[in-house]
């Protein structure tokens, strides 16, 4: 029988651990939960699951600990979580499948960024099977990938194998708790260490040169990521980032038809199509800008065949719609991201104006009434005035 371990660190953690530990407790036949340095109850709550708890002393490079951490792992098999993570229980039929075939040393499925606004789904590398020659390298994103390269080149018989299902669900990436963690600072002084050494690396290219981009350094991250592509060793799915990041740039200097070729290019590279999902949205988006409606609706019609669950595809799709006087459909797109998202303020609002130029005064009343709502519950008290102060101009100001 295939023994199957969660390996994992962790750091004050007691809040997002119990709920990782919950989505494996019934599917792994061992964890291993090796603390950095907890101050509050994070080892506690681990080995009441029945953990095994080691110790080490953080030395700011994530592969070294866990690296550590395997030397405890006895399973066949590795499952690497982070504690704000869960574990999909719909996985289970397929990685059980994937863990039994003979030459399978690791094993590839979708990852879910909740909340995520553009790129909902990544591709993670977190299953492998325990060899020697299998290990973490580089100090922040920590990957597999790199040993199992070399492990491939000495014995080809092993295979990365692709599972096109969600396999993991990932809550920690919130702009505010990216903020409260300070992650952008502690990514930023490892990769950069990690570059000096390796300047035409791909992968740390993509990853630090994203992180500027996102962080106002537009220049340097846009260098960054044509070096990565410049290198011209990178694999399918780091030259689609290393594309969609340098569209997204291009997107920002309104130098729009080297951002439309940027997207291309990343749309053309053969990975699996929820990893495309940010591309065609932002495509979608640039298109709407520059009034290539049809285009536009295109792009947002992929998004939504690809994700039917994605509720921003939906709204973008009724944006388009509305704008080339397709009231209906775009009514019936609205209506789709409100039942997706509930709490969907500015998809109500938008409803209540499709419903407005398509003749029905009642239904748009309904619906500015149900966003000017969720806006003051949200918070949102600024876009609220602003939106009395619209209805106000149009005759509607008793709502």
């Amino acid at each position: 029988m295939t023994k199957l371990s969660l390996c994992m660190i962790v750091k004050n953690e007691e809040k997002a651990l119990p709920q990782c530990l919950d989505s494996v407790k019934n599917i792994v036949d061992e964890m291993v939960v090796m603390d950095t340095g907890s101050t509050d109850r994070t080892v506690e709550i681990a080995e009441a699951y029945g953990a095994i708890v080691p110790h080490y002393h953080w030395q700011d490079h994530f592969s070294q600990a866990r690296n550590e951490a395997l030397k405890y792992v006895t399973g066949d098999w590795v499952l690497v979580l982070d504690a704000d993570e869960a574990l999909s229980p719909d996985i289970l039929p397929y990685i059980r499948a994937a863990m039994a075939a003979e030459d399978n040393i690791v094993i590839n499925f979708i990852r879910h960024e909740i909340g995520a606004l553009q790129s909902p789904y990544s591709l993670v590398s977190r299953l492998f099977r325990k060899h020697e020659e299998v290990y973490f390298t580089r100090p922040y994103h920590s990957i597999v990938d790199d040993s199992i390269a070399l492990l491939q080149k000495k014995q080809p018989r092993w295979r990365v194998a692709e599972i096109a299902a969600i396999g993991i669900l990932h809550y920690g990436y919130s702009e505010e708790m990216i903020a409260s963690l300070k992650k952008y600072d502690r990514a930023r002084i490892a990769m950069e260490g990690f570059y000096r050494d390796n300047p035409h690396d791909p992968y740390v290219c993509n990853k630090l040169g994203a992180l500027y981009l996102r962080t106002g350094r537009e220049k340097e991250g846009i260098k960054l990521l044509k070096t990565g592509l410049k290198a011209n060793t990178a694999n399918q799915h780091i030259l689609y980032e290393l594309h969609y990041h340098l569209a997204n740039a291009y997107t920002r200097e309104k130098n729009y038809d080297a951002a439309i070729k940027h997207y291309g290019k990343a749309l053309q590279q053969p990975i699996m199509p929820q990893l495309k999902l940010g591309a065609y949205n932002n495509l979608g988006g640039l298109l709407q800008i520059l009034g290539d409606l049809q285009n536009s609706l295109q792009a947002y019609e992929a998004v939504v065949k690809i994700d039917p669950g994605f509720a921003m595809g939906y709204y973008n799709l009724g944006m388009a719609l509305k704008n080339l006087g397709q009231l209906p459909r775009a009514i019936e797109a609205y209506e789709k991201a409100i039942e997706l998202n509930p709490s969907y303020a500015v998809a109500y609002q938008n409803l209540a104006v499709a419903w407005l130029k398509a003749g029905d005064f009642s239904q748009s009343c309904v619906c500015f009434q149900a966003a000017l709502e969720l806006y003051e519950q949200q918070g949102n008290s600024a876009e609220a005035k602003r939106l009395r102060f619209g209805l106000k101009d149009i005759g509607m100001g008793n709502l």
